[in-house]
C-alpha cells in the first residue's frame, strides 16, 4: 500500500477568470496550465486519488486529453468569484464519500501555482501529524511588519505595523511567512468543521525557496513564468 494511500488530491480550476481569461487551460510553454498539477499528483497517486473540481465543460475536455477522468461538473453555486474554497473542498469530500471512498487527508493542489519540486510534497507530508490540522507551503517574506511594514494611525500618519520599531536590521527581527498557494495538506475531519483558515487551531508550516513563489493572476505574471521555464530556472515537475 502506498504511504499517501490516505490522501485525495483536489485540483479546483473555475472556468471564469479575469486576469487571464481561461488561464486554466491556456498554454504554459506549450502545456495547459491544469496538466502541470495533474502531472505533480500523479507523482504520488493514481488517478483514482485526483479530483480535478470545475464548473467548465471545457476545462474537463482539456482534462480528459490528459487521460484524468473528472469525476462530477462543479454546481453552479460553487463557481462564482465569491465561491469559497473550503466549500469547493468539502464538495468534493462529499462526492468520494457518497461513492463509499474515504480520506484521511486532502491534498489541495492550485493549478495557478505551477512550480513544485516533487520533494516539497515529499517533505512536507512529513511534517503532517496528528497534532496538525494543516500543513502549507510558504516562503519566508523579506516585507516584515518588524521592520519594514507600516499602517496609518488614527492621525493617518504611517506608524510600525507591528512591534515598536526595536529593529534596526531585518535580520533580527522575528521570522515572518506568506503563503505561497502550492501545497496545503489538510487533515480532513478538520476541514469538515472549517469555513477559513482562521478556523484552524494548528498550522505548521512548510518553507519553500522564494522563486517558487509563483500565483498567476496578471499577464504579467505570466510572462515571469514563461521566462523562468524558458530559461532553465525553474521547471515544473
Amino acid at each position: 500500500m502506498s504511504k499517501y494511500s490516505d490522501c485525495l488530491f483536489v485540483i479546483p480550476a473555475r472556468g471564469g477568470s479575469k486576469g487571464i481569461p481561461g488561464k486554466n487551460i491556456k498554454p504554459l510553454n506549450g502545456k495547459p496550465l491544469i496538466h502541470y498539477s495533474i502531472e505533480y499528483a500523479r507523482n504520488f497517486v493514481s488517478d483514482e486519488q485526483i479530483c480535478l473540481s470545475t464548473d467548465s465543460l471545457d476545462i474537463i475536455d482539456i482534462v480528459g486529453k490528459s487521460g484524468l477522468k473528472v469525476p462530477f461538473l462543479r454546481p453552479a453555486h460553487l463557481a462564482g468569484d465569491q465561491s469559497s474554497t473550503f466549500d469547493v473542498l468539502k464538495h468534493a469530500i462529499e462526492s468520494f464519500e457518497n461513492q463509499n471512498k474515504y480520506f484521511e487527508n486532502l491534498v489541495l493542489l492550485q493549478p495557478t501555482s505551477p512550480f513544485r519540486a516533487k520533494k516539497h510534497f515529499e517533505e512536507a507530508f512529513l511534517e503532517a501529524s496528528e497534532e496538525a490540522d494543516v500543513v502549507v507551503s510558504v516562503t519566508e517574506e523579506t516585507q516584515n511588519p518588524y521592520y519594514n511594514v507600516y499602517e496609518e494611525n488614527e492621525s493617518g500618519f504611517l506608524k510600525i505595523s507591528k512591534g515598536e520599531g526595536n529593529y534596526t536590521r531585518r535580520q533580527d527581527c522575528p521570522a515572518v511567512y506568506a503563503f505561497n498557494g502550492s501545497i496545503y495538506i489538510f487533515k480532513i475531519e478538520a476541514l469538515k468543521k472549517a469555513d477559513s483558515f482562521r478556523d484552524f487551531k494548528t498550522i505548521k508550516k512548510y518553507v519553500m525557496e522564494e522563486v517558487y513563489k509563483v500565483d498567476l493572476d496578471t499577464p504579467a505574471q505570466w510572462q515571469y513564468c514563461e521566462y523562468l521555464i524558458s530559461n532553465n530556472i525553474l521547471k515544473p515537475e
